[in-house]
């Protein structure tokens, strides 16, 4: 294939299993994230909250850079996403870990605007190669 035609018009390459292993991992960083900041955000009140916004965001943002994509940090994001969804989620016995408070609230709602943020500020992948200019 020529390196001048458009990238959208090359065939699609499957990814790397190197790449789908890095994803995979940030998937599962980002749930550990999300446990981490579900157990200190009722802690310090909003002080908690904001550490684990804080870490939540570096996690998403540092995914992005770690990939040079943003997929790296929609994977982080969905990680935190399904493990905060799952730990809402009441026990038969009558268990659960976010109280019905505000601060679960702004760290629900609040976790879901930043991982979004977040994983549309990444870096977008950047075709390589020496004829990538698009203007002289």
């Amino acid at each position: 294939m020529n390196d001048r035609s458009p990238l959208l018009a090359q065939p699609l390459r499957p990814p790397s299993a190197g790449r789908v292993t890095a994803h995979l991992g940030l998937f599962l960083l980002g749930a550990v994230v999300a446990v981490a900041g579900a157990l200190v955000q009722p802690g310090w009140f909003p002080g908690g909250l904001l550490l684990a916004l804080a870490g939540e965001a570096g996690t998403v943002l540092g995914a992005a850079r770690l990939t040079r994509g943003r997929a790296g940090g929609v994977a982080a994001a969905a990680g935190w996403m399904l493990a905060v969804i799952l730990l809402t989620a009441s026990r038969p016995e009558g268990d659960f870990l976010f109280a019905a408070g505000s601060g679960s609230y702004l760290f629900l709602l609040g976790g879901i605007i930043v991982a979004v943020i977040c994983a549309t500020l990444g870096p977008g992948r950047q075709p390589d190669g020496e004829h990538v200019r698009l203007a002289k």
